[in-house]
């Protein structure tokens, strides 16, 4: 019996930086997804180890079973999901430095930290193999360690005892929602061990598909009634995004007045992208009104991300460029780098989209076309059980 699931990364439609001083952010699925596939051996494998492979990166992790079991003795399955006690953290860190990550990729090791305490806490020390790509770039803002959790998660759990599925399913299939709530928890556990504080927004996003509305700590699950499609630019520019968040605080304790009319402006413009996006869509020209205004947003946000000062020149060649198509953009997530989101309207030719992606790529950018605010984490079965 192998699984193999799949979840999807997302976007931060409206409200970045400015939801971590109190106003409103609209995150959103995009249908590029990280899959996992994940099998047992059968008896006449003769295989005791525990393997883990990284296609994108190839790297491959593999620990005998009886390694796992002498690193940490006293592991038991853990249903409901608990947070990994620092410990326990450690005794898995020295399974992973093992391996000798290279320098270049050593950013991985919290992710295989993060799938041995899932795989461990689920199904304990069993042998397994789980191979693992990805439609995701990575650390570009888009979600892909939640997506590496959610789906690791799914994988786990749906062969285990904590669900039932239907085996016998063809194609991809979507859990219940108690299911769902299970694999979100687990995976904010891996995104806890992989980022420390996640806020949880991008694990849910990915888990559940769709739209939500986030604000205080309070996530609103939305649904869209129009088809959105984004043109993603991956600047490749790195960012600091610890940093980037605390120049915002910094420029926030400099001029409170002018930040706090900033964040309201933000908060607003947050709402009302949510609001556009749930109302109903009659006809062909209700959804050329709701791109157009969605347009606006966009500008009118990343106009004031400009005025938080995360932007950056990259992000800025970006803009230039669509706009020269008149197509309205702005940065999603951290900023200073990462992506830029470009809304393509339905009535727009592809002949002027492969022009945009030309001058793009001709910059050195990476583009990638997503549809917005699809399914979240789904899975399908191959073999017998």
């Amino acid at each position: 019996m192998e699984v193999r699931a799949r979840a999807p990364g997302k976007i931060i439609l409206a409200g970045e930086h400015a939801v971590v001083h109190g106003s409103a952010a609209v995150a959103a699925s995009i249908d590029l997804y990280t899959y996992v596939s994940l099998r047992f051996p059968t008896p006449a494998d003769n295989d005791e180890t525990l393997t883990l492979q990284l296609k994108d990166v190839s790297l491959e992790f593999s620990w005998p079973v009886a390694r796992i079991k002498e690193a940490f003795p006293n592991s038991e399955t853990q249903i409901p999901p608990s947070s990994c006690s620092l410990e326990t953290l450690k005794l898995i860190a020295s399974l992973v430095d093992e391996h000798n990550i290279p320098e270049a990729k050593i950013g991985l090791a919290a992710g295989v930290t993060a799938f041995l305490w899932l795989f461990t806490s689920i199904h304990g020390c069993k042998p397994a193999k789980a191979v693992v790509s990805s439609e995701l770039p990575l650390g570009s803002g888009l979600g892909s360690s939640a997506a590496f959790c959610v789906a690791l998660s799914a994988a786990i759990l749906a062969l285990s005892d904590s669900v039932t599925m239907e085996f016998s399913h063809q194609g991809w299939q979507v859990f219940g929602e108690n299911e769902l709530e299970l694999v979100n928890k687990w995976a904010f556990e891996g995104e806890k061990i992989i980022h420390g504080k996640p806020s949880g927004i991008d694990n849910t996003v990915s888990t559940y598909g769709n739209m939500i509305k986030f604000k205080s700590g309070h996530l609103i699950r939305l649904k869209t009634n129009m088809p959105l499609k984004m043109l993603i630019t991956n600047t490749k520019v790195g960012r600091n995004t610890k940093a980037l968040v605390a120049s915002v605080s910094e420029r926030t304790l400099r001029h409170p007045t002018a930040m706090a009319s900033v964040f309201t402006a933000v908060d607003s413009i947050s709402s009302e992208v949510a609001a556009i996006i749930q109302s109903p869509v009659p006809d062909d020209l209700a959804i050329t009104e709701k791109e157009e205004k969605l347009e606006e947003l966009m500008e009118m946000n990343q106009g004031l991300l400009q005025c938080m000062g995360v932007s950056h020149a990259s992000i800025e060649t970006v803009l230039r460029t669509t706009l020269k198509y008149k197509l309205s953009s702005k940065l999603t997530g951290a900023g200073g780098g990462g992506c830029v989101l470009t809304l393509l309207p339905t009535l727009l030719s592809g002949t002027v989209v492969d022009k945009v992606i030309a001058e793009l790529e001709a910059c050195g950018f990476q583009c990638l076309l997503a549809g917005i605010g699809g399914n979240g984490v789904e899975i399908s079965f191959s073999g017998t059980s």
